[in-house]
């Protein structure tokens, strides 16, 4: 079966792609705190990680094999990144400051399920309303686009919380309020 030379790499390149794929995945729920699910998925990740190793090492003098999971581990980056975009765990915290008073964005966006607080600002070219909008990472990009729809001029940054704790609307979130 592994004598054919086309077979070993396509099999080395899947193999890598999971295997670093589960890496991404892995790293990122370990990140966000997810441990016990991060440490099943590491177990599943050596197994995969030792036989693609394994069948590259068995078969050192074919160059072929050692580019398949060289490629295979680029594409398993990206695949893994895609993979936890689609996840998308956690929260992130918008925060925008806009010169537009008069159109009410913060009542639009909790129209929306959003969490909004506001306040005033004040920029170099005078007063501004700042806003802070907390969403679950799966709602970012709709978040964005209804922030510009609203003021294309809206400046915008994101950053993710580590801790949050407390406030209304996480117990909101968590009963699928914000699932419009």
């Amino acid at each position: 079966m592994m004598d054919n030379a086309f077979l070993m790499v396509v099999i080395i390149l899947v193999i890598n792609i999971v295997y670093v794929s589960f890496f991404t995945i892995r790293m990122i729920l370990t990140l966000k705190g997810y441990r016990y699910t991060a440490a099943f998925v590491s177990t599943i990740e050596v197994v995969i990680y030792v036989v693609g190793l394994g069948l590259v090492l068995d078969n050192l003098n074919e160059i072929q094999n050692l580019i398949a999971y060289a490629i295979g581990y680029g594409i398993g980056v990206i695949v893994g990144m895609k993979i936890e975009e689609k996840l998308a765990l956690g929260y992130i915290t918008v925060n925008v400051i806009t010169k537009e008073y008069d159109k009410d964005l913060p009542k639009a966006l909790r129209a929306e399920g959003y969490g909004v607080t506001q306040w005033a600002a004040n920029g170099l070219e005078g007063d501004r309303m700042a806003l802070q909008i907390l969403t679950p990472r799966k709602y970012e990009l709709k978040l964005y686009n209804k922030i510009k729809e609203l003021d294309p001029k809206a400046f915008i940054i994101a950053y993710e919380p580590k801790t949050i704790h407390g406030g209304f609307w996480v117990k909101a979130v968590r009963k699928g309020k914000l699932m419009r």
